[in-house]
């Protein structure tokens, strides 16, 4: 059981069992890591050793840089043709998941609208008279 000096829990103020938290945290990793482990090895059966953004190719030397990206960032979602990955190296992935986060944080804010746009209102359109000109053409 924890002391009581030892850290509280911010809304009841009871003491935290810490050593049960850290044993919860080790299984969510480990979990998590055997996970990602089977659909790693086959995403790299699949698919190239290419990253899918910037096109780095990569050797059994750097390999450990690409990684699995899941195109409806549901972790749990690996179907076994691996329709649902996409190979990139660290850098493409970690700037996919920043973009995901900004869209989120600007549905969140009311500006994405239904197709995530940006919520920047435009007047001009540069086709606006093409199908009166393409009639004319005719």
């Amino acid at each position: 059981m924890a002391t009581t000096n030892g850290p509280r829990h911010g809304k009841t103020g009871k003491p935290i069992d810490s050593a049960k938290l850290d044993r919860v945290v080790a299984d969510a990793r480990k979990a998590g890591e055997e996970r990602a482990a089977g659909y790693r090895d086959q995403a790299l059966k699949l698919y190239p050793w290419v990253c899918g953004r910037c096109a780095r190719t990569f050797t059994r030397e750097n390999l450990r840089e690409l990684t699995v990206h899941h195109k409806d960032m549901d972790h749990d979602n690996n179907p076994p043709d691996g329709s649902n990955w996409e190979l990139l190296c660290l850098y493409c992935h970690d700037n996919e998941h920043q973009k995901y986060e900004e869209h989120l944080a600007a549905l969140a804010a009311g500006r994405g609208g239904a197709r995530g746009g940006t919520g920047i209102q435009t007047t001009h359109n540069p086709f606006e008279a093409l199908a009166g000109l393409l009639k004319k053409s005719d």
